[in-house]
C-alpha cells in the first residue's frame, strides 16, 4: 500500500476519480452495429433542427433556445468554475469555458444555480448571460455535430461503402460537420481527421458548449470517469507479479495478461496478446491519447502493451526483474495506440 500511495503522488496531479461503472462491451468489425441510441451530451436546438437517419426535420417538445428552458451563456475571457454551493469557498463540481451554454435554474444572492451537460452546480451571475443578450452570443458560436447512434460506425475517406476507413468512432461521440453531400454523407472531422460517414447513422444537430466535469478539467475534454476509474483499478496492482504467459490478477500477469484483465472488468474483450490487441479498438493519434487508451510498443512489430494513466505516463507488466510497474509514456518509443471506450 505504501509504494501504491507513493506511485500516486508522483503523477503529479493526476486526481484519480474511482467511480467505478462497468463499461460496455466494444465491437469493432462490422460497418455498423445494432443501434442502441442513448442520450449524448450537448444542448440540442430546440424547435429548429433535429434530423433523423431519413433526414427529415422535426420539432423538438421544448419551445424555447437551443433546447434550454433558460439559456444562460459563460460571459468570460477564459471559464469560470461551478460550484457545489453558492458559496466560493465551495467544492468545485465542473467549469463553464467561454460562451459554453447552460440551462439557468435559479437565482439567488448574486449565484445562479445552473445546469449543463453532466454538471449542476452555482455560478456568480455576473459571470451567465440571459435573455436576449445570451440568444445574440449562442447564434454566433452554436455548431453543427453529428452524434453517432450505432455501437461503431467507420469514418471512410471517401462518401462511399468502398473507400477505406480512416478512423472508428463508438455510439454517443460527436463530430464536427465540416459539409454535407446530396449523396446522404457527411464530411466531418474527428480527432484531426476528416473524413465521411453515413447520415443514416448519427443524428445532425446544432449545439452549444456544455460545462466540463472535473475530471475532464483535470485530464481533458472527453475523458470520462470510467477511463479514470480504469486506471485506480490498474493503479491498484503496481508491485505485482510478472509472470510469462500469466493472466490472474494479484498472482501474475504479463503485459497483455494485464491489460486483458483490466480492460475485461470494464466489458472490453481483448486476446491475450498484445499483436492482437490493437485490432479490438479505435486506432488514436499518440497525440491524442486519453487515460485508459493502450499504448504498443516493440522493435520490428509489437511485443509490448501498456495502459496509459495520463500526465505522459503508463501502468505496465514491465518484465520479471521488475513486475508491474508506473513508467514514462516515452520510456520506449511507442509503435500506436488505441482506445476501447
Amino acid at each position: 500500500m505504501a509504494k501504491i500511495a507513493f506511485l500516486k503522488k508522483a503523477l503529479a496531479g493526476c486526481l484519480v476519480l474511482a467511480t467505478v461503472a462497468a463499461a460496455p462491451a466494444a465491437t469493432f468489425a462490422a460497418e455498423v452495429n445494432t443501434p442502441d441510441v442513448s442520450a449524448g451530451a450537448g444542448a440540442v436546438l430546440g424547435s429548429i433542427i433535429a434530423e433523423n437517419v431519413d433526414g427529415e426535420k422535426s420539432e423538438t417538445s421544448n419551445e424555447d433556445t437551443y433546447g434550454y428552458e433558460n439559456l444562460g451563456i459563460a460571459d468570460v475571457n477564459d471559464y469560470v468554475n461551478i460550484r457545489e454551493k453558492a458559496d466560493e469557498d465551495s467544492e468545485l463540481v465542473g467549469r463553464l469555458e467561454k460562451n459554453a451554454g447552460c440551462n439557468v435554474i435559479s437565482e439567488k444572492d448574486g449565484w445562479y444555480k445552473i445546469e449543463s451537460g453532466k454538471v449542476t452546480g452555482y455560478v456568480k451571475s455576473e459571470y451567465i448571460l440571459t435573455g436576449d443578450a445570451a440568444k445574440k452570443i449562442a447564434d454566433k458560436v452554436a455548431k453543427k455535430v453529428a452524434t453517432v447512434n450505432t455501437t461503431t460506425l467507420n469514418v471512410r475517406s471517401k462518401a462511399s461503402t468502398d473507400s477505406s476507413i480512416v478512423v472508428q468512432v463508438g455510439e454517443g461521440e460527436k463530430l464536427k460537420v465540416v459539409s454535407e453531400k446530396k449523396n446522404g454523407w457527411l464530411k466531418v472531422k474527428v480527432s484531426g481527421e476528416k473524413g465521411y460517414v453515413s447520415k443514416e447513422f448519427v443524428t445532425v444537430s446544432i449545439e452549444l458548449e456544455d460545462a466540463l466535469t472535473l475530471t475532464e478539467v483535470k485530464y481533458g475534454k472527453g475523458v470520462s470517469d470510467v477511463r479514470m476509474s480504469v486506471v485506480e483499478y490498474a493503479l491498484q496492482f503496481v508491485g505485482g507479479k510478472y509472470v510469462w504467459g500469466g493472466s490472474t490478477l494479484g498472482v501474475g500477469v504479463d503485459c497483455s495478461g494485464f491489460t486483458m484483465r483490466i480492460l475485461g472488468a470494464y466489458g472490453v474483450s481483448l486476446p491475450h496478446s498484445s499483436a492482437a490487441q490493437p485490432n479490438s479498438g479505435t486506432k488514436v493519434a499518440l497525440s491524442d491519447v486519453q487515460p485508459g487508451d493502450l499504448i504498443f510498443y516493440g522493435s520490428g512489430g509489437i511485443s509490448h502493451v501498456a495502459i496509459y494513466i495520463g500526465n505522459g505516463q503508463i501502468v505496465h507488466a514491465a518484465n520479471s526483474r521488475k513486475g508491474i510497474i508506473v513508467s514514462g509514456m516515452y520510456y520506449m518509443t511507442p509503435i500506436c495506440a488505441a482506445s476501447y471506450f
